[in-house]
């Protein structure tokens, strides 16, 4: 049963991390450094592993740094083309990355394998920006430009936040979380592909 709320864990600190890696990772170093003082029986602890940079201080505070310097260029180059210029695909690049490695750094915390949780995580991570960017994109566009544009990037980073707090503390909710996902992904690839068919008809 605790390897299956462990999988679970670490699902949802990758789903939560390929939406934006920055807060997860702080998160999820924070507690596993034990800074927090925090005894939950599923709280993180990396030190004996090969992840225990992820609880570091000196990693902690470059992704405050690497977070900082992702809102200063947002804000002046505007959020939509920030997304979805070549610093946009590096953050979502990074969510990816940031995800493989908390997954397999959970499973690494009880002996299991690296590689299943690194191929997992990517997976998991993936699957999160694969569903939320079009989500993303869509709501963008109906936002006037200005505030509320930028203010959706902060949404996010919320979202991440609280599904990576809820994947530590009742890990089965990532699998929920998942299937959600799932579900914004194919309604997703199901609208794209009633756009080109109607495209094609229009022809």
């Amino acid at each position: 049963m605790n390897t299956i709320l462990y999988i679970a864990q670490g699902a949802g600190l990758a789903a939560a991390a390929g939406l934006r890696p920055f807060l997860p990772a702080l998160l999820a170093g924070a507690i596993a450094s034990d800074d927090l003082g925090l005894t939950h029986g599923l709280a993180l602890d990396f030190t004996h592993t090969d992840f225990s940079f992820l609880q570091a201080v000196v990693f902690l505070l470059a992704v405050v740094v690497a977070l900082g310097l992702t809102y200063v260029l947002a804000r002046r180059q505007g959020s939509e083309r920030f997304e979805t210029g070549p610093l946009g695909s590096a953050v979502a690049g990074l969510g990816i990355g940031v995800g493989a490695l908390l997954f397999a750094a959970v499973l690494a915390e009880h002996h299991d394998s690296l590689w299943i949780g690194l191929a997992a995580g990517v997976l998991c991570a993936g699957l999160a920006h694969l569903a939320s960017s079009p989500l993303l994109a869509r709501t963008r566009g109906r936002l006037a430009e200005g505030a509320a544009r930028d203010a959706l990037t902060v949404y996010v980073d919320a979202a991440a936040l609280v599904l990576a707090a809820l994947a530590i503390f009742a890990p089965p909710v990532s699998f929920l979380a998942l299937i959600l996902l799932a579900r914004l992904l194919y309604g997703a690839r199901r609208r794209e592909g009633e756009k080109y068919a109607g495209l094609r008809i229009l022809r």
